[in-house]
């Protein structure tokens, strides 16, 4: 890693840091659909659907968003999931998730959905599909900001899920033009990854690249299953991959990239303190390792502040959080062309910046 030269004696990005990653050209690969929604979102979504047990003051979500493990916060997160019940609904909360992630100089993000949680709800999946392609191309043309889907299963729901998500996926009826990838999400322990391999071969078949959460509540095997059976080709989490050097050696050999969101593991308890995180020996055993916010108003953050967190944790300088904004757009799924410019982009903003 390079040297610092922006950070306190205390070890605390400093204000001029912060100003550069706010200004920061950045790409998005794990940031969830509903679990992105913003407090105003969320609370102005209640007082629609009155019956639900959210709060609808913005205040209150604070507490509400306190979890006291990672079953809480599957279980506050599908209440929040339990608001998105009309076409106009999903429209809205695709377009303001997109106009933060402008906010916060997002040039590209693949955003993880779970169509299953609102088909299942009664919404058409034509008209979830059109409400989600219409905020995709407003938001690109209002905000610059290009959006990808992920569709994932929500493992906790079981198979049946699991085959109306591949349908949902492949089917060229339904298929919406920006969807790039193939994910599994939700709760691990007692949903083992094998079980999985049909769909994601179906997926995979179609074209689709395979992102599945592994290893984030559970021990090293669950990677090694999603790499053998589900195809990985992104491990979202895989916390638990610094417990096994032939894992880490493997990761770094293949270029398969962790979608490392900090904040988020100390929220659910998959990491007991930040200091404690895994993101050092990932980093030293050389794998790519991208920086990510997860479902970032549940978890008190945002892109911004978790690159301030991991400028601590890896101890980075302006270049080293320019080289970790690269690394996320390496592991995208933009096309060549649209990779090479924005990491041109960040090149040319931190040549800039450091020249002031």
């Amino acid at each position: 890693m390079t040297d610092r030269s922006s950070v306190s004696a205390a070890g605390t990005p400093d204000r001029d840091l912060h100003a550069f990653v706010a200004g920061l050209p950045k790409a998005e690969l794990h940031v969830h659909h509903v679990g992105s929604a913003s407090p105003r979102i969320v609370s102005e979504l209640a007082a629609r659907h009155a019956d639900s047990k959210v709060p609808t003051d913005p205040e209150a979500l604070a507490d509400y968003f306190t979890f006291t493990d990672f079953a809480h916060f599957i279980e506050v997160y599908l209440s929040v999931v339990d608001l998105i019940r009309t076409p106009e609904d999903v429209r809205l909360l695709t377009y303001e998730v997109a106009r933060d992630l402008a906010r916060q100089q997002v040039r590209y993000a693949e955003l993880t959905i779970t169509p299953f949680s609102s088909t299942r709800r009664g919404i058409d999946e034509l008209a979830f599909m059109a409400a989600i392609e219409d905020a995709r191309k407003a938001a690109e043309a209002e905000f610059g900001t290009v959006l990808r889907w992920s569709f994932d299963i929500p493992g906790e729901a079981g198979l049946e899920a699991a085959e109306e998500t591949a349908r949902l996926a492949t089917e060229d009826r339904v298929r919406p033009e920006g969807l790039v990838s193939f994910g599994l999400g939700g709760p691990e322990i007692g949903v083992p990854r094998p079980q999985f391999k049909p769909y994601f071969d179906r997926a995979v078949a179609a074209g689709l690249h395979s992102v599945p959460h592994a290893g984030e509540t559970t021990g090293p095997q669950t990677i090694w299953d999603a790499l053998t059976d589900l195809h990985a080709e992104r491990i979202g989490h895989g916390t638990s991959a610094a417990q096994d050097p032939k894992l880490l050696a493997h990761l770094a050999e293949h270029r398969i990239a962790l979608e490392v969101c900090p904040t988020s593991n100390i929220a659910t308890r998959a990491v007991r303190t930040l200091d404690e995180h895994p993101v050092r020996e990932f980093v030293k055993a050389g794998v790519l390792v991208t920086i990510n916010s997860d479902d970032p108003p549940m978890f008190g953050t945002d892109l911004n502040n978790e690159y301030a967190v991991a400028a601590r944790l890896l101890d980075l300088d302006e270049r080293g959080l320019a080289d970790l904004a690269k690394n996320a757009v390496e592991a995208s799924f933009l096309d060549p062309a649209g990779k090479a410019r924005i990491a041109s982009e960040i090149d040319t903003y931190t040549t800039a910046w450091l020249a002031r």
